[in-house]
């Protein structure tokens, strides 16, 4: 049963889908998703199962390296077999496929010394089923093959802390998709398997953009979904309008230079300071950190810059850290296999109960010796420090002794307000309702 958790994927093109064919025990023990099976559904515009969340119009299921296989291309699903042979030259139109849900056991090696998931190991299941969504759908229609490419994942929140022995049900929709680019909306819960209970621990908005495998520097054009009102597509342009801006002035303003810290001498720092708890660390890029094209995972990236974060926590705290959220992350350029990656974390602003790091990726292409080290990916991470029982404690003031420094923690703090502002209106809107 483990092995089924660890890796159950069902996909779909409805939004109600999660409730007919969630990647639940039960329902991956029913004859429908059976263990070890993969299951393919479409919805049939308008049908009762579309309306209602029931059982979709055409389905086939199947098991690895027997039974049913997955249906074959067509012209009526393009390059990938999108829609079922049944479907195809009937005049019945289709849903395009927008939901894949994917379920993970949370294991030891996945937590921190607490027990609690790591937020760098939920980040990459995010971006994994952003990936898989986001390249299924380009590669929808006859046209260059390509791989969706992470450019930017939105500001998110860590709800609520998973533990070890839990399953993670990530879940991803397309939501808008421009001429060049995708993007998708992915939530995750945990559920305890031994009573059933569940709770939303993420909610995420991440952007991709599809790269010919032919040539890695060419962005093919995303085929276009339907909306089922004029008013989504509008919102969902408004939102790629906004994120463009943002990720042009993030990248203008990313010059600033961490020095790597290795092994720095504490003895000499003061406790508190951004010296004392600033940190590095360095990597090189492997075949398994990296795409069909050879570039880096964007998960593997964000793990990785977690990690960092949450060192530069713990150093300033020396109690038990969680990531309660994280920053717009940009990922500025590919980073590509063989280089050298310098991942670095420093504090730059504390409230009475949280901390804000700033990590940057920096790259070095040794394999390619005509360009120099550049800057491929930024965030700022919010950190919360934790008891033994998992209550609040207080964070312990950062002290700023640079110019820079106090720039940046001014810079912080609008960012913190800006954010409570925020919260504090979207729980007022809630409680109208």
């Amino acid at each position: 049963m483990a092995a089924v958790l660890k890796r159950a994927l069902v996909w779909a093109g409805a939004r109600e889908l999660p409730r007919c064919h969630g990647a639940s025990p039960s329902r991956l023990r029913s004859g429908l998703c059976r263990p070890g099976s993969w299951v393919e559904c479409w919805h049939v515009a308008g049908s009762v199962s579309s309306r209602r969340g029931g059982v979709p119009a055409r389905c086939r299921t199947g098991r690895p390296g027997g039974g049913a296989t997955p249906p074959p291309p067509s012209a009526a699903g393009g390059s990938s077999g999108r829609f079922p042979p049944a479907l195809a030259g009937s005049g019945v139109q289709a849903v395009p496929v927008t939901l894949v849900a994917s379920a993970w056991i949370m294991r030891p090696d996945d937590a921190n010394i607490a027990g609690n998931v790591h937020g760098g190991t939920i980040l990459k299941m995010i971006e994994e089923a952003g990936a898989i969504i986001s390249t299924r759908h380009c590669n929808s229609q006859a046209g260059e093959p390509c791989v969706a490419a992470l450019a930017r994942v939105e500001r998110t929140d860590f709800l609520s802390p998973m533990c070890i022995g839990e399953v993670a049900n990530v879940s991803a929709e397309i939501t808008y998709t421009s001429r060049h680019s995708v993007e998708v909306q992915v939530n995750v819960m945990s559920e305890n398997i031994l009573t059933g209970a569940k709770k939303v621990t993420n909610k995420a908005t991440l952007w991709y953009v599809p790269l010919s495998l032919k040539n890695v520097n060419k962005v093919v054009e995303v085929p276009p979904i339907q909306y089922a009102r004029k008013e989504q597509e509008d919102e969902g342009k408004k939102r790629y309008e906004e994120q463009k801006l943002d990720r042009l002035e993030t990248k203008q303003r990313n010059g600033d230079v961490i020095f790597p810290v290795i092994n720095p001498d504490r003895q000499t720092k003061e406790p508190h300071t951004v010296g004392y708890s600033q940190s590095s660390l360095i990597h090189l890029v492997g075949p398994s950190d990296c795409t069909l094209l050879g570039f880096v995972h964007g998960g593997v990236t964000m793990k990785l810059m977690d990690e960092v974060a949450g060192i530069v926590a713990a150093r300033h705290c020396k109690t038990n850290i969680v990531t309660a959220s994280v920053d717009a992350i940009n990922f500025h350029e590919k980073i590509k296999k063989g280089s050298v990656i310098t991942i670095s974390g420093r504090m730059t602003f504390t409230s009475n109960k949280s901390m804000e790091i700033e990590v940057f990726v920096d790259a070095d292409p040794f394999v390619d010796e005509s360009r120099g080290r550049y800057r491929a990916v930024s965030a700022f991470f919010t950190y919360v420090s934790l008891s033994k029982e998992g209550k609040p404690l207080p964070v312990p003031q950062l002290l700023t002794e640079t110019e820079d420094e106090k720039r940046r923690f001014e810079e912080g703090k609008g960012r913190y307000l800006q954010t409570k502002a925020k919260r504090q209106a979207q729980m007022q809107q809630a409680a109208q309702h």
